[in-house]
């Protein structure tokens, strides 16, 4: 995707500013709050979106905006060149993009892990150690309930799915019984 390609340069020159003034982390949280900013107020993405509108009024909103939510001059300079170069539409993906370059740069792997019922401490815990023993890299974990798994996990690593739930095994069943009809 030509998008996609895009929001990795934006991402990829953000981060290697981040990474020599050593803000990383940082500037990925002010990004992630502008964004939320914008995905939290339709009016306000429309404006920005709207060709109507002049760069000049774009510019000064922002302004108001970054002044409000108090970032970096980095972040700030960031956005504004969105703005100029219409390209504040891929914020979204710029910042998906950033998050991958910050986690490859930390060795940190971002997990999603759903059960059935709730986890103890201690479980879960053990969960996280060996995901990080079969990772290598430290995991940050998300934990959701969905009752509909009826039992088991299903651990998302990245773009890898690992589906242990009772579900989907009652659905294999249901398939290869399907098969020798």
């Amino acid at each position: 995707m030509i998008g996609s390609d895009i929001a990795k340069r934006y991402a990829k020159a953000l981060f290697e500013i981040a990474r020599e003034e050593a803000k990383i982390e940082a500037i990925y949280n002010e990004l992630k709050s502008f964004s939320s900013v914008l995905e939290e107020n339709e009016n306000l993405r429309e404006f920005f979106a709207n060709p109507i509108f002049d760069e000049s009024d774009k510019k000064v909103v922002i302004t108001e905006i970054l002044e409000k939510i108090s970032v970096s001059l980095i972040t700030s300079n960031f956005l504004k060149l969105l703005v100029d170069k219409k390209r504040i539409d891929i914020l979204n993906e710029i910042e998906v993009c950033y998050e991958k370059y910050m986690d490859d740069a930390l060795n940190k792997a971002r997990v999603s892990l759903k059960t059935a019922f709730p986890l103890t401490d201690a479980l879960s815990e053990k969960i996280q150690k060996q995901l990080e023993s079969l990772t290598g890299k430290n995991v940050e974990m998300v934990i959701d309930e969905d009752p509909s798994l009826l039992g088991g996990v299903v651990i998302g690593i990245g773009d890898t799915l690992y589906d242990g739930s009772v579900k989907a095994q009652l659905r294999s069943i249901r398939e290869l019984i399907r098969e020798e009809m």
